[in-house]
């Protein structure tokens, strides 16, 4: 079973299969723009988005900007705001009671304008998985018949990022199933549907909508051209976006992620949807957190790209724990009493501070490996295809080469968790790892997927074992 599948995530079969998601990082500055030539209808029309948030504290992460003085749909902070500024004042401004936090969950945005209503509530209607939101803090709707920016011929559709400021308050996160229709406020039952079986939302296939003038539908299936659009001939200009940022975590299989909610007590920072961390560098031990989905069950594959720096006071370290909240205040460069985990520097593996094996050192650009059997509590480590201590994950309840977890301390009610960090001790080091739970945000050279024909890895995924996402939870967890 999983400790985190919230929302959209838990379905096995959706029936209809997202392949693909776009994955924003706003230190990169990257977007999609488009410039309309033709004006559609500025007064009725629907956006359409899901998205999975890595940023909780950043205001003004942009998902959809239009026109010069902007029409938004964003995330502040921890609300979502919509809203169309003219220059001087707000034709239309609602700012979600709700709070939306959850940075392991896929959730569904439909935004549904028609200023032509009677009644000033019905003229913008947003939705939040299925359902419309009402609770506003701050709720100021459209005069009717408003004309809005949208849809205007001179003027910009721009995604992830402010269109009046190119590269700035961008979105961090992973969007999937962008769809603009220019002509129709549609509801959510047009995007999405509640599974028989589990109440869940999830969405189903848009292909068959009347997207209208300027309307659009980004699949990101494309690799090679991200901003294609799957619906016609409204294709967006890419921008800082590359192929690596094609990502197959999606809202019908979410991958796992580093969780930043819990490396909060730490000096970690993440980016690149939540599979990038550095630490700070400053003295003391500094550990990034766990990753977003535990496992109490099965048999789970990783990887993990290394960035070390020199000298015998760089200690990075990866590894396994059963509790989060111990990790971020670690004070023995061995780990804390609830942790397994391999160091850089001497290649030794530590488990409750007691040394296990002495393996290889690792050094910037060495890919770990660690292959996790809850089944039989075992952990595995290797490093560039070699598993250290002539491990064999296939061996089962032998444990060849594996450090058992018996005995790992668990307030998590005996879910497992990746973590990582540099526990120096010193100021300086900076340690940086890159994860790959199946969805990786950096190159692989051969390409290996597990048994379901899920994940990208550089090495081969051990026969039995799976990577990290919701639909393989489902069969396995």
């Amino acid at each position: 079973m999983s400790l985190l599948i919230p929302g959209t995530n838990s379905i096995k079969d959706t029936g209809y299969d997202v392949a693909n998601s776009l994955r924003f990082d706003d230190a990169s500055d990257d977007y999609l723009s488009r410039s309309i030539s033709s004006t559609g209808n500025r007064r009725t029309w629907t956006w359409s988005g899901w998205v999975k948030r890595s940023n909780t504290t950043q205001q003004y992460q942009n998902m959809m900007s239009m026109g010069s003085n902007n029409i938004r749909i964003n995330f502040s902070n921890q609300n979502i705001w919509v809203y169309d500024y003219n220059g001087s004042g707000f034709d239309f401004y609602l700012v979600t009671n709700a709070l939306f936090r959850d940075v392991s969950a896929w959730m569904h945005i439909v935004v549904a304008v028609d200023t032509t209503q009677g009644t000033a509530s019905n003229r913008v209607k947003l939705y939040i998985n299925g359902v419309q939101e009402t609770s506003f803090s701050t709720e100021t709707y459209p005069s009717q018949n408003h004309d809005t920016e949208a849809n205007t011929s001179g003027q910009n559709n721009v995604i992830g990022t402010a269109g009046d400021s190119l590269g700035n308050n961008g979105f961090h996160g992973y969007m999937a199933e962008i769809v603009l229709i220019d002509g129709q406020a549609l509801d959510p039952t047009s995007f999405g549907e509640f599974d028989e079986d589990s109440g869940i939302w999830k969405p189903k296939d848009v292909s068959g909508l009347t997207f209208g003038t300027n309307g659009f539908y980004l699949d990101f299936e494309d690799s090679s051209a991200l901003g294609n659009d799957a619906a016609g001939s409204n294709n967006f200009t890419v921008n800082n976006l590359t192929a690596i940022d094609q990502s197959t975590d999606t809202c019908t299989n979410n991958f796992a992620t580093l969780n930043p909610i819990q490396a909060a007590l730490s000096s970690a920072t993440f980016s690149e949807g939540n599979l990038k961390s550095v630490t700070a560098g400053t003295s003391g031990e500094n550990f990034g957190g766990g990753n977003s989905i535990g496992v109490a069950s099965g048999k789970w594959y990783f990887e993990a790209k290394a960035t070390v720096g020199s000298g015998s006071s760089d200690r990075n370290v990866i590894g396994v724990t059963g509790e989060l909240s111990t990790i971020a205040y670690n004070k023995s460069y061995y780990g804390s009493s609830s942790t397994v985990s391999y160091q850089s520097y001497n290649g030794k593996v530590i488990k409750n501070e007691v040394d296990q094996y002495t393996g290889s050192l690792y050094a910037t650009g060495d890919i770990i490996q660690i292959a996790l059997d809850i089944d039989n509590l075992h952990v595995y480590f290797g490093k560039n295809g070699t598993w250290q201590n002539s491990g064999n994950p296939e061996s089962g309840a032998t444990g060849t080469g594996a450090v058992d977890l018996i005995a790992l301390t668990s307030t998590t009610d005996g879910f497992y968790f990746i973590y990582h960090g540099d526990n120096s001790g010193a100021s300086g080091p900076v340690s940086t790892f890159e994860f790959n739970f199946g969805s990786p945000s950096f190159s692989i050279s051969s390409g290996n997927s597990d048994a379901n024909g899920y994940g990208n890895f550089e090495y081969a995924v051990p026969s039995g074992y799976y990577s990290l996402n919701t639909k393989n939870l489902a069969e396995f967890g």
